[in-house]
């Protein structure tokens, strides 16, 4: 069984080992379990990475300030799942006639390269808060290596007269490439890293 009947998960390789035990490639044509997971713990992981994709484009903006400005989608894509498995799919032809690749396997390495590794947390003692840097469980680095791609896509799209699959299919690529300097999904994860290691 394929994705979207076109791309195959067989021969995707994942390298990076925490990530390989929350990447889900389990076998769907149509990347839609119709909410199946979402009452029981950890059964998001179950979930394929296709179809976690398309839910992480399910969001009503920012809705604070990202990068200088505020993006607010009014919810055009809150609950419309097959709108953001449509976007998804055209983006994953743009990446497949521009990469001459499997488009699943260059999301997974876009994933394997935005996946922030530490991260500070707050810790108080005697009524004084500290930065502490912590090392970020693999579930975590999933969700936010998803939630960075998707929110750049979103960014990269909102009153700039660019379809929402086109910059989603840009950010796939640039940050499958490891290209620091158009990859806002890098730069979100160096900063957290940058921000970790001086907490230390």
């Amino acid at each position: 069984m394929k994705v979207f009947g076109k791309y195959d998960l067989d021969g995707v390789q994942i390298e990076d080992l925490s990530l390989r035990q929350v990447i889900s490639l389990k076998p769907v044509n149509v990347p839609h379990s119709h909410g199946r997971h979402a009452k029981k713990s950890f059964a998001k992981q179950k979930v394929n990475i296709v179809e976690r994709l398309a839910n992480k484009l399910m969001r009503g903006g920012t809705g604070e300030k990202t990068s200088g400005k505020v993006i607010r989608t009014h919810g055009r894509m809150q609950g419309k799942k097959l709108k953001a498995i449509s976007i998804v799919e055209r983006a994953f032809e743009l990446v497949a006639k521009q990469t001459n690749e499997n488009p699943v396997q260059v999301l997974v390495r876009a994933l394997q390269n935005s996946a922030p590794r530490e991260d500070v947390t707050r810790v108080s003692f005697g009524g004084v808060s500290y930065q502490v840097a912590t090392d970020i469980s693999a579930t975590r680095r999933l969700d936010l290596a998803l939630r960075n791609i998707t929110l750049a896509a979103i960014m990269g799209s909102f009153n700039k007269g660019k379809h929402l699959d086109v910059a989603l299919a840009n950010e796939i690529m640039a940050t499958a490439k490891g290209d620091i300097q158009s990859s806002y999904a890098m730069r979100k994860r160096d900063e957290m890293e940058r921000m970790a290691r001086s907490a230390r």
